[in-house]
């Protein structure tokens, strides 16, 4: 496995330490296992939808929970069955997992459904008011742009 060094990052850049470490900690998570599987679908500029296959669990033994932009669902099967059950082979697996995903700024979890096995979570990037871009009026004039740094005086 290779492990990347991003000190020479910290050197010339200012406040992008956190994106670093955010690359860092989800390759290091990508080294464990791949259960559940999961799709990650962009349907638009700022929609996403994540699909995990959670086939066996219902919507009482999943957790979803969003905190300082991660996303973490987790799944733990109760042994509700009386009786030990005996398998001639076993392909769902129905163990206990977490699985995090980091969400980039201003995205939310809008829904959270479970049909057909799939725990289906539909996001949206939702950016304030105060993010997007805005005109700003040149000279206190709306529709006037100031065409040069020279200004002429009244005779």
């Amino acid at each position: 496995m290779r492990t990347i060094d991003y000190t020479p990052l910290y050197r010339t850049i200012v406040g992008f330490d956190r994106l670093a470490n955010m690359i860092d900690s989800a390759a290091k998570q990508e080294t464990g296992n791949g259960y559940p599987p999961y799709n990650i679908e962009q349907l638009s500029e700022h929609e996403y939808v994540i699909e995990l296959a959670v086939a066996g669990f219902g919507e009482g033994d999943l957790d979803v929970q969003v905190q300082e932009n991660v996303l973490t669902v987790s799944g733990k099967r109760e042994g509700s069955d009386a009786e030990p059950r005996q398998f001639i082979h076993r392909g769902i697996a129905e163990r206990s997992f977490e699985r995090r995903f980091h969400l980039a700024d201003h995205i939310q979890v809008r829904d959270a459904r479970l049909e057909n096995g799939l725990l289906v979570l539909r996001l949206e990037r939702e950016i304030p008011e105060a993010k997007k871009p805005r005109q700003i009026a040149i000279n206190g004039k709306s529709g006037a742009k100031l065409i040069s740094g020279s200004k002429t005086k009244a005779a």
